[in-house]
Parts: C-alpha cells; sequence; structure tokens
C-alpha cells in the first residue's frame, strides 16, 4: 500500500457537529453550505480530514442519529447537491471527509420500520427489527428487563400487543443484523456514498449490532448497570454489547470499502472494554476505533501515564495505531471537565449549572493548552471537537427550555443530557449568533463566546487558536508514521515525559512545579503557557514541546524532501 493510502494512522480529524458548526441561511441550525463556506477554518488549523456527523433527513429525535433515508440530505442541512460541493471543495482544500454511518437503529419514521408497523406479528417486514410477544398472560410485561442508554425500558409495545427492542430512544428501533437484507442494505449505503467521493465512515455504536436473539431471551437481572459500557468479564457474551459475532459485520464493511481505490478508512465507535477493544481493528477489520479511556482518564500523571501505555501495546498488538481524543458530541466539553475535581458528579454539576463545585477559568484554560499539546504529542491519529481550538468550555447553564437532547427525557430528569457541548461555535465578536448565521442560533450561546471567537483569536498569538495551528504544525514536522514512544519519566512519576519521533513532549499535570529535563536542543519549541527561556521549573498544569533533532539537520530534511 502506498503510505499516503494510510493517511488516518497519523492524521489530526476534525469533528463537525453539522447542526452547530455554521447556518448559511439563517433557521438558527447549522447547515452543509454553511460547512462549505468554512470549511478553510479547518484547512487553515492544519487537519488533514473533517468527521461530519449525520446529514440524513431525520425527525431529529437524536439529533440525527435517528435516520430515515441513508441516502439523502435532511433539508434542514441542504440537498445532495449541496453534499457533492462540500466533497469537492473539501478535497480542493486537501481535506479528506468521512461520514457517519448509523447501522444499530434507523428512525421509527425509516419506510422499512413503517412497513413493520403496517404488517401483522411474524411477517417479513417485521423480521428486520427485532419484535417480539410480551412475558406474562397477556403479553403486557416486556420481553426482558433490557434497560436503554437513554433510560427506562428498551422495550416498546405497538397497538397490536407485540414489543419492539430500542437500545436507545423509543423513536429509534434497532435492526435485526441476522437478516440478509439488513447486510446487504448497509452494504448498498456505503457504496452509495463512496461513489460520490466520501474518504471513510465512523460506525456509530458499532459494538451493538450484534445481539443474542435465541429464544428464550436473557434476563441481565438487578445486579446489571444495563445501560453502560461493557465491563470486564463478560467475554463476548453479553445479549447486546460486544458480542463475538459483531465481528464478522464489520469485516464485511472493510471487504466494501476496500474495494475502492485507495481504499477508504472505517472508524468504530466502540465502547467495548479496553481489553477487548483491539479486536475492533484488527487487520481485516476497522482502522481506528475511538479511545474513550483516554478522553476519561483522569488529569493526573500515573492514570494517564497507564492508559497511554495500554492504548499503545493494544493497538500495536493488531497492527494498528491508536487514536486520542479529548471530547466529543457526547461528553463534557475538556475545558471544563479536566477542571472538575476527582471524582465529581457531573450530571449533578451540570444541573448546578456548572457552580458547584465551581470552575476556576483560569485552571481550565490551563489544563485544556496543556492537554491539547499532551493530545497532540502522541503517536497515531488526533481527533479535535470542533471549538475545543477555541478553548470553548461546556455550556452548564443553558435554561430548561432550551433543552433539546432525549437523554433529559428518558432518564426523566436524572441526567440533564449532552446541549451544553452542542452550543453553535462563534465566528465572529458579534451579532445574533456570532457569525454562526444571520439569526439566533438553536441553542443560546453566551456572552463569553464573543471573546472566544474565531475573529477575537485569529490574530492573537497568545489564543488557543494559535496553539492549536502551531501545535499541528510541529506535529506534522516531528512525528513520523510508526515511531515509538520512548518514556523518561517512570509509571509513579507526577510529570509525563517522552519522546516520539524529533518531538520531546513534557507535561505536568500535578499541583506542584516540576524540574525541566536538560534538553541538549536549547528552550522548548511550544508551550502550552508562557515560560522564560531559561525556565529551570515547569508550573502546574503545562505542557511543553522540545524538538530533539537540531536545526541544521532540520533545514537538511527539509531540503532533501
Amino acid at each position: 500500500m502506498n503510505p499516503d493510502d494510510a493517511w488516518w494512522r497519523s492524521a489530526v480529524i476534525y469533528q463537525i457537529y453539522v447542526r452547530s458548526f455554521a447556518d448559511s441561511d439563517g433557521d438558527g441550525i447549522g447547515d452543509l453550505p454553511g460547512i462549505t463556506a468554512r470549511l478553510s477554518h479547518v484547512a487553515d488549523l492544519g487537519a488533514d480530514a473533517v468527521w461530519l456527523t449525520p446529514f440524513y433527513p431525520s425527525p431529529m429525535r437524536d439529533g440525527g442519529y435517528d435516520v430515515a433515508d441513508y441516502r439523502d440530505i435532511d433539508p434542514r442541512f441542504g440537498t445532495l447537491a449541496d453534499a457533492d460541493e462540500l466533497l469537492s471543495h473539501a478535497h480542493e482544500l486537501g481535506l479528506r471527509v468521512i461520514i457517519d454511518i448509523v447501522p444499530n437503529h434507523t428512525s421509527d419514521q425509516h419506510a422499512w420500520f413503517q412497513e413493520a408497523l403496517a404488517a401483522p406479528p411474524g411477517s417479513p417486514a417485521r423480521a428486520r427489527y427485532v419484535f417480539r410477544d410480551g412475558r406474562g398472560d397477556d403479553g403486557t410485561e416486556p420481553p426482558t428487563d433490557w434497560q436503554s442508554v437513554f433510560g427506562g425500558p428498551a422495550w416498546t409495545r405497538v397497538p397490536d400487543g407485540q414489543w419492539y427492542l430500542h437500545l436507545f430512544d423509543a423513536t429509534q428501533p434497532d435492526l435485526d443484523w441476522t437478516h440478509p437484507e439488513v447486510v446487504a442494505e448497509f452494504h448498498d449505503i456505503l457504496r452509495f456514498w463512496l461513489d460520490r467521493g466520501v474518504d471513510g465512515f465512523r460506525f456509530d455504536v458499532a459494538h451493538g449490532m450484534a445481539k443474542d436473539l435465541a429464544e428464550p431471551l436473557r434476563d441481565l437481572g438487578p445486579d446489571q448497570v444495563h445501560h453502560r459500557i461493557v465491563g470486564d468479564g463478560w467475554h463476548g457474551k453479553h445479549p447486546f454489547w460486544d458480542r463475538d459475532e459483531v465481528h464478522d459485520l464489520l469485516r464485511g464493511f472493510r471487504t466494501v470499502t476496500d474495494s475502492y481505490a485507495p481504499p477508504r478508512v472505517t472508524v468504530a465507535e466502540s465502547w467495548a472494554a479496553l481489553d477487548r477493544r483491539g479486536q475492533y481493528v484488527r487487520p481485516d477489520e476497522l482502522h481506528q476505533a475511538f479511545n474513550f479511556d483516554f478522553l476519561g482518564a483522569d488529569w493526573h500523571g500515573p492514570a494517564l501515564r497507564s492508559t497511554i501505555d495500554r492504548s499503545l501495546t493494544l493497538a500495536d498488538e493488531v497492527g494498528a495505531t491508536p487514536t486520542w481524543v479529548l471530547s466529543n458530541h457526547d461528553v463534557v466539553r475538556h475545558a471544563s471537565r479536566l477542571a472538575l475535581p476527582p471524582g465529581t458528579d457531573v450530571e449533578a454539576w451540570l444541573w448546578s449549572d456548572g457552580t458547584d463545585p465551581y470552575v476556576p477559568p483560569a485552571v481550565a484554560t490551563r489544563r485544556a493548552r496543556a492537554a491539547a499539546l499532551l493530545l497532540l504529542a502522541l503517536p497515531g491519529a488526533a481527533y479535535v471537537y470542533q471549538g475545543e481550538e477555541l478553548g470553548l468550555p461546556e455550556v452548564a447553564d443553558l435554561p430548561d427550555a432550551a433543552l433539546r437532547d432525549p437523554v433529559r427525557l428518558r432518564s426523566a430528569g436524572a441526567r440533564k443530557g449532552r446541549d451544553g457541548c452542542r452550543v453553535p461555535i462563534p465566528w465572529e465578536r458579534t451579532g445574533p449568533s456570532y457569525g454562526f448565521g444571520p439569526a439566533a442560533p438553536w441553542l443560546p450561546q453566551p456572552a463569553t463566546f464573543a471573546a472566544l471567537s474565531v475573529e477575537a483569536q485569529q490574530a492573537d498569538p497568545t489564543s488557543v487558536l494559535a496553539l492549536y495551528r502551531e501545535a499541528i504544525t510541529q506535529r506534522r514536522a516531528l512525528l513520523t508514521p510508526n515511531t515509538e514512544l520512548t518514556w523518561h519519566s517512570t509509571e509513579t512519576d507526577p510529570v509525563l515525559d517522552f519522546t516520539i519521533g524529533s518531538l520531546r513532549c513534557v507535561t505536568n499535570p500535578s499541583p506542584e512545579p516540576a524540574l525541566l529535563p536538560d534538553v541538549p536542543s536549547g528552550p522548548p519549541s511550544l508551550t502550552s503557557l508562557p515560560l522564560p527561556p531559561t525556565a529551570r521549573l515547569l508550573p502546574p498544569d503545562a505542557t511543553v514541546w522540545y524538538r530533539t533533532d537540531t536545526p541544521e539537520r532540520s533545514r537538511a530534511g527539509e531540503s532533501e524532501g
């Protein structure tokens, strides 16, 4: 394979949450033409690719992850012609485009499910989904005790008395992936988008498609936390998460994408336990799987070191490269999360409107900047969620009337939901939506977004935006694919100190200053906060980068290239 064909192994991939990136028509909702108009921002950042969340026709009960038609564009987002224009412009800018595929479930408005509802029990139309009779003499009890990820039972009853399975919202019925029509349909969906020029796919809930549907269905019992990721001990035998059979389905996806030249990238959203996640990126399965363990690691040297080591080892065992991510559209933004005390109940913090405990803005900013340089120094692929390059915090104080996430309703208020990380990003200092669009956005932005806008940070060499741009530029020059990470710190040190390629990275997540190493190359090439050139101590919540090549060797390498 041409090395350029495996571009994803060391890529920086920028996630675009379509509803919240840029609004071109003034309806308050982001859209494809808006993305196309703002793609130069992503190219200027230095990213290699963008990943777009679902843009298909949808009732939007779950932000577009309830798909009604996988081969079209929701009118709120544009048209197929707009999608083609986005792809063309991205490729002109040197950006690849990865799109979301949602294979575990459809919308209840999908033609297949509407056909199933109109058909009688036992009909071929219902066989594409998971319909079952209820328990009890009159069938009024759900078929199992399984619970939805969003809260409440994972079964909903239809008027004729049968129940259908939905591991997420009731408007998202699960497909039965043992049905050959389901497999064939999704392979054809992949070809539809590959033929239009997409460069890869991110598969939503990739660990959930295969289910044990043999009768009698198994209860999980009261001791199991049904809606969480699979923990240790199931070994591929959980009724619906991370089953061994899912890997044959992923191999089928890989066969389709490998039939195109050059091969397209495939990415798993897999919440399987870390020691099983490597199975998703074996040579004949997907290329990458999101590393949620790094996202969830405490801001603590030994905890970060342990997660990094495990991630590198497990990826290496199957010949894959790890991925690194700090934020996405489903979690509290790391510019707030990393400043919360260890053990904080995040849901309680959200319900306090982000006031209890108090998040000191200076601490939050320092940690977010330090974490960004740590992330971008690690070997493999780095995923950047829109707005993190601006240092956007979680908007924890959204008014109740503004909340849209079905998680809040399904959990009966136990969880506030994910809206706070989905607030539209600011492009300008002023205007009804800080440049997001001509009108007020679908979620309200705080006044603090003005100072964090792209316009406000554009010419500021000390801004978070400038830090990301410079870090990605240096990353491309200093990190070479397939180079090993060498530690200079121990597993128990409070400071992380390692070399990768021509880059040495030192991160201090501890509360005390740390002695900087004596590096022959001189002062740092990049720092997360201002440091004197002769500084010997690294403050808390700071990262520094050093070049380990000499300027002469660097210039020679550039001239040879």
